[in-house]
């Protein structure tokens, strides 16, 4: 287990990035087995948090949407989608939501929705689900997704979910509660955000990447941190939890 896949360094960095949170709203697929890894290894008090309605969940497996029914088996309480929006969400009880997307640009905005025209797609998404709200309302916002040209653009071709909107102080004029996006975390790279202009920084590589590497996946003039350093790699405990317990299968990692 000295070797490990791009996509399990992504996973056990959000994992990690999530020490001393509490509450967490889950996403499905990658944010999904990152908040059950950090359940299963720093973070056994963590509350997981599913949009159908599921608060505290400790899912004896890895879920295969926030549909399935190993989310109730030992969750603290399975209520209405209304009241968990409404009652926590919005009440401002969700530490950090963890989300992915197809598309973000520099401010941290995603697209969940289309590729190309609304009305004539290349690609219909599967939408915002509870996206939006989570990213208004949340505490604080992680996203999680591969570093690629395509997904990393100059423009969405859709906001589904607002981050800091055009920078600087864009959610503060819409009053939106939640603080907005403060991590990026991917297969090649960890970004952050600028606490002026609200635009993605670099701040780690992966072994192997370089500052130029990262640059010619991403569509604007990046940022790049002056204290750039490289990200940690998975410890033999945390590969033995993604690989015999949450992705035995090879789904994700």
């Amino acid at each position: 287990m000295t070797s490990y896949t791009p996509s399990e360094l992504m996973i056990v960095s959000a994992a990690r990035a999530l020490k001393g949170s509490r509450v967490v709203f889950v996403g499905v697929g990658l944010p999904n087995i990152a908040c059950n890894l950090a359940q299963r290894s720093h973070a056994p008090g963590l509350e997981l948090v599913y949009e159908s309605g599921i608060f505290g969940a400790h899912p004896a497996r890895l879920p295969l949407s926030i549909g399935d029914p190993t989310l109730v088996s030992g969750a603290t309480s399975a209520i209405s989608m209304a009241d968990l929006f409404m009652l926590y969400l919005q009440g401002g009880l969700v530490d950090v939501a963890l989300l992915g997307g197809a598309q973000i640009d520099k401010y941290g905005n995603l697209n969940t929705t289309v590729i190309g025209d609304y009305h004539r797609p290349k690609v219909r998404l599967p939408g915002s689900g509870g996206a939006c709200e989570i990213a208004i309302n949340a505490r604080r916002l992680f996203m999680i997704m591969r570093l690629k040209k395509r997904a990393f653009v100059e423009k969405l071709d859709f906001v589904t979910s607002p981050g800091h909107l055009d920078g600087d102080a864009g959610r503060d004029r819409w009053r939106m509660p939640g603080a907005g996006p403060e991590l990026v975390i991917t297969d090649r790279a960890l970004f952050n955000f600028d606490a002026e202009t609200r635009e993605m920084t670099l701040i780690e590589l992966a072994p192997g990447e370089t500052a130029d590497s990262v640059r010619a996946e991403v569509a604007w003039s990046l940022r790049l941190s002056p204290d750039l350093r490289q990200m940690l790699p998975p410890t033999v405990e945390e590969l033995a939890l993604i690989r015999q317990e949450l992705d035995p299968e090879g789904l994700y990692r």
